[in-house]
């Protein structure tokens, strides 16, 4: 979408992504089992709209909208209408228009593209977040519950893990046409968890993951998967995280960084976005993303930018092979070249293309609504000098996006700017 008035990330705030295997998170061989309780839906949402706020300087009063991203709400945490929910964040927030949208996986992303179009209509200052928490039951338990975002009727059925075989499939199909090896695809894990390592906020920070622990199946990374035709596609190291937490970030006009006391050079600009929904259960071509593929030429193409253009990007990694196929949708690496992109290094924090530089889904994590949010945070952060051991090198001028729903049914991709 071209935007006919400008947009600007004003900056944001995030909670560290927990879950199993995180230091922090409370289960039963955790020394505070039984006397503390690990962050709810509500605490993610408000602790990230609150660090948001405080981290720019903005007035919550100086709100005019907001936008909650989350996905499974009601199954997880019995908790639906978030929009109301966002609004006990703060008391100036009471009695501002405020929204949920759902998308699965895209779920923030469609939050902030709301964001961007609420500016469009007239509004200066807009919120968007986005929370969620998926470790309040089993993960068999909770598998059932996203597999909601697949074609239940038909697609139910594939595994008790009903995303991981479907990405499973694709594995199997992409390996099959192009011969490409675990091993290659194996290099991009070994890159999340780089990343993740150096990342504070990230979900698996404190595991390590060499290439011979995650180009094989082993009892310590199981293939897991019941449907024989797919069991040997899937090992547990190709999976994004069941993570819990919460990112916001606001976004505000030309006129809404005057009222905020901002300019431009504080903040990085939104070029364009690109937003596609494609038939649930109707994959053409298990080898591509082509969803993702309209989105981002979209995105692109008003941005008046090409793939050559991008210095960092987000992209949604729910499974090794997704960041594989993200790269060839967004330009990066040709049909079947995707997964040398991080073997040659070009994806590294050093790289052509540096790609998840905080550990993307698969370290970082993926609590659903917040990802692509926090995708947008990233960018923002690493325009801005401020990720730490993560950081760029040299701080990127553009920026990309790319936020998934389902099995490439829905995308939102998002260009940016550096405002120097």
């Amino acid at each position: 979408m071209k935007l006919r008035r400008k947009v600007y990330v004003v900056g944001g705030d995030l909670t560290t992504f927990i879950g199993k295997h995180h230091p922090d998170f409370i289960w039963k061989k955790h020394p505070d089992f039984g006397t503390k309780d690990n962050p709810t839906l509500e605490g993610h949402l408000s602790t990230a709209i609150q660090g948001a706020l405080e981290k720019t300087g903005v007035d919550a009063a100086q709100i005019d909208r907001g936008y909650v991203g989350n996905f499974a709400g009601e199954l997880f945490s019995n908790q639906g209408h978030l929009g109301a929910m966002a609004t006990r964040a703060a008391e100036a927030l009471a009695g501002k228009p405020f929204a949920r949208l759902e998308g699965a996986c895209a779920s923030g992303g469609l939050a902030v593209t709301s964001a961007i179009d609420a500016i469009q209509a007239g509004c200066d200052v807009v919120l968007a977040a986005g929370a969620e928490v998926q470790t309040t039951v089993s993960a068999r338990d909770g598998a059932g519950f996203l597999a909601r975002a697949a074609h239940w009727e038909t697609e139910r059925e594939l595994d008790e893990f009903t995303f991981p075989a479907m990405f499973a499939r694709r594995a199997k199909h992409y390996q099959d046409k192009f011969d490409v090896s675990e091993e290659d695809i194996a290099h991009v894990v070994v890159k999340a968890y780089g990343n993740g390592n150096k990342n504070p906020y990230a979900h698996m920070r404190t595991v390590k993951v060499d290439l011979e622990h995650a180009s094989k199946a082993s009892d310590s990374n199981p293939q897991f998967l019941r449907n024989e035709d797919f069991k040997d596609y899937l090992k547990v190291t190709d999976c994004s995280q069941v993570s819990d937490g919460g990112a916001a970030v606001i976004l505000a006009s030309e006129e809404g960084l005057k009222k905020l006391g901002k300019t431009p050079a504080d903040c990085v600009e939104v070029l364009s976005y690109g937003m596609s929904a494609s038939p649930l259960g109707d994959v053409k071509d298990f080898t591509e993303l082509s969803n993702t593929k309209i989105a981002a030429t979209e995105a692109y193409e008003d941005a008046g930018i090409n793939p050559e253009d991008v210095q960092v990007c987000e992209v949604h990694d729910c499974f090794a092979i997704t960041e594989v196929m993200m790269t060839e949708a967004l330009g990066f690496a040709e049909p079947g070249k995707g997964a040398e992109l991080a073997k040659a290094g070009e994806t590294a924090i050093d790289g052509k293309h540096p790609i998840n530089t905080g550990g993307g889904l698969i370290a970082f994590g993926h609590p659903v609504g917040a990802t692509g949010v926090k995708q947008v945070l990233e960018i923002y952060r690493q325009m801005k000098g401020q990720c730490g051991d993560y950081q760029i090198p040299t701080p990127p001028k553009v920026g990309f996006t790319a936020n998934m729903g389902g099995d490439d049914r829905t995308a939102v991709c998002m260009a940016f700017r550096n405002v120097e």
